[in-house]
């Protein structure tokens, strides 16, 4: 596939009626080679964040080797193309037939749950259908429910067990497995490292009442992006306090640490280019939206960063909203977004750091959702991984002790 040099160049080419995802293939590489090299354990990628083939196809290369699938679906995908990847079916609430299709069909062996009535589920799932002996082989993982206070989306109410329930959880699960995890999430973009504190604190307690030996700590997802406005620390930060908790913590000498980053691997692959169909005062109507690869800046008021491609757009900046290209009213994102104030039906923008979710939450919905996909080769808006979001020694979280 031919790689263009930016944005402006792909607009100038081909001038499209329909939006354009625009692939930074170099940026997903660079991301997981930062995790793969600085984060101390093992990565495993969220592919609900992006199941394009291609990008977990340059996640493996760049040395990605376990995926947190949630879904027999994406089981299927990543098993057909990635055979010897480790999949790990990290959703907690499973159907049976999921249960027992990943388990003998694609050799998937890692499980999370958080409730009795889900570790009998795989227990029974995943049993010799010839003999009915129980599986020996099993590695679950039992999934705590810590505070989302410190992230921008919270993944505190619908999964994980209280701290109350835990240690008898820990004790039941352990009996049916030689290998026992525990994993949480704090949420979506978590804005300081201090969410893991917390987090990992809760798993210390759970631990020591529970007196069992416990092989890995999964700290889930949650490590963010650039967003204007949301600013994080430098992924190194988060890293360190987070080795240093782990190993403070009751747990088998050779225990494992596990991350599962979602948006942080994604989110600088690909951003897209709009067409501005009409212009009501401040109000911009583009031909992608909340049914398309923009929900986010439509459901949770999501800021993406933005810029105009045309060269003749000279006003100082505006801010402006979107509407969608559906009959739906709600095809809405209040931004605000800063563009030219001068900008007019007929221009172009570019809508950055759209790789974490905007692909996977496209629908077809009123007939639009068309989209080429093309690479290009310039940098995303914003970057974790360029080297450029060092802090001074003295203000690093890395040098507390």
């Amino acid at each position: 596939m031919y790689i263009y040099p930016d944005a402006r160049s792909v607009v100038r080419a081909l001038a499209p009626d329909e939006p354009v995802i625009l692939n930074r293939p170099h940026a997903a590489a660079r991301a997981a080679r930062f995790f793969v090299e600085k984060f101390p354990g093992k990565s495993l990628y969220a592919v609900k964040a992006n199941p394009s083939p291609d990008l977990i196809q340059i996640l493996w290369d760049n040395g990605i080797s376990h995926y947190d699938v949630a879904s027999i679906a994406e089981v299927r995908l990543v098993r057909a193309q990635l055979p010897e990847a480790v999949l790990c079916f990290m959703h907690p609430i499973k159907t049976p037939a999921a249960i027992r299709e990943a388990y003998h069909t694609h050799g998937v062996r890692t499980f999370s749950l958080d409730s009795v009535e889900e570790l009998d589920k795989i227990v029974e799932a995943c049993r010799n259908p010839e003999t009915g002996e129980p599986a020996s082989d099993l590695r679950l993982c039992v999934r705590l429910r810590v505070s989302s206070e410190f992230s921008e989306l919270s993944l505190a109410s619908k999964f994980g067990c209280d701290l109350t329930e835990a240690p008898l959880l820990l004790q039941q699960t352990r009996q049916h497995c030689d290998w026992l995890g525990l994993c949480f999430h704090v949420g979506s973009q978590a804005m300081t490292p201090f969410a893991f504190v917390q987090a990992l604190d809760r798993t210390r307690a759970a631990i020591a009442e529970a007196s069992v030996v416990i092989d890995m700590i999964d700290v889930g997802g949650g490590f963010p992006s650039v967003y204007p406005e949301l600013d994080p620390p430098p992924m190194e930060d988060y890293f360190a306090i987070i080795a240093r908790h782990f190993e403070s913590l009751p747990v088998a000498y050779n225990a494992e640490l596990w991350c599962e980053p979602g948006r942080a691997l994604c989110a600088e692959y690909s951003s897209m280019i709009v067409r501005v169909e009409k212009r009501r005062g401040e109000e911009l109507y583009i031909n992608d939206g909340a049914y398309g690869a923009l929900y986010d800046a439509a459901h949770v008021d999501w800021r993406f960063p933005v810029q105009a491609l045309e060269d003749d757009l000279r006003d100082p900046p505006s801010d402006f909203a979107f509407y969608g290209p559906t009959c739906d009213d709600a095809d809405y994102m209040q931004g605000p977004f800063s563009l030219p104030s001068d900008i007019q039906a007929g221009d172009y923008i570019e809508i950055g750091m759209l790789g974490a979710y905007g692909a996977a939450m496209k629908t077809g919905f009123n007939g639009f959702g068309a989209a080429e996909q093309v690479k290009v080769a310039d940098e995303p808006m914003a970057s974790l991984y360029d080297g450029s979001r060092q802090r001074p020694e003295a203000d690093n979280v890395v040098s507390l002790r």
